[in-house]
């Protein structure tokens, strides 16, 4: 079942994002942050799997023009005014939740809660070495184009997190794939 993200879900989703992401993915403050990124005019953006009471996915999706760009960000290639794009902040799945379709029902969700509130268009930065590159592969299957590559953009070195890659460690070199789909 999905349905949208509440604060009574925090505890697993944070939990999830360590079991996919690793550790010091996301904490508590910086998770209530986002879900108040994601609500406008009483529409929440973020959306969760869920299965048997327990969260196998969630999808967190900033506001167009309640998030901030970043030097990864590249708006003058997006073809769409800044103040009507989104963020797909993150698409979570635990690993026996992968290839059902469901990260591409969360975004579809996602998608349907940010047009009615008024974006045209979202921007994301993907995994490039996701399992099976199913990040890019799931984006680009929903509409997603390539943008930007962006090789060391969650380094840590980069955004002073003490965030612990699940393939790199402390010292994270993946690519993050900038990609953007209109509506």
């Amino acid at each position: 079942m999905i349905r949208n993200l509440t604060p009574s879900d925090f505890a697993q989703v944070i939990s999830l994002g360590e079991q996919v992401h690793g550790a010091n993915y996301l904490d508590l403050d910086t998770l209530k942050h986002y879900y108040q990124l994601g609500i406008k005019d009483g529409i929440n953006a973020h959306f969760v799997a869920e299965q048997a009471g327990e969260i196998i996915g969630f999808r967190l999706t900033f506001t167009a023009n309640q998030w901030t760009l970043d030097e990864w960000c590249s708006p003058a290639l997006w073809g769409v005014e800044i103040d009507k794009v989104c963020y797909f902040k993150s698409n979570t799945l635990a690993e026996k939740a992968r290839g059902q379709g469901i990260g591409g029902d969360l975004l579809a969700q996602s998608i349907a809660a940010v047009k009615a509130q008024g974006a045209k268009a979202g921007v994301s930065h993907l995994w490039k070495q996701s399992p099976h590159n199913a990040a890019v592969r799931y984006f680009t299957k929903a509409g997603g184009r390539l943008i930007k590559e962006h090789p060391g953009r969650w380094n840590q070195a980069n955004d002073g997190s003490d965030y612990l890659c699940v393939l790199c460690g402390n010292d994270c070199h993946c690519t993050a794939c900038e990609m953007l789909i209109n509506f």
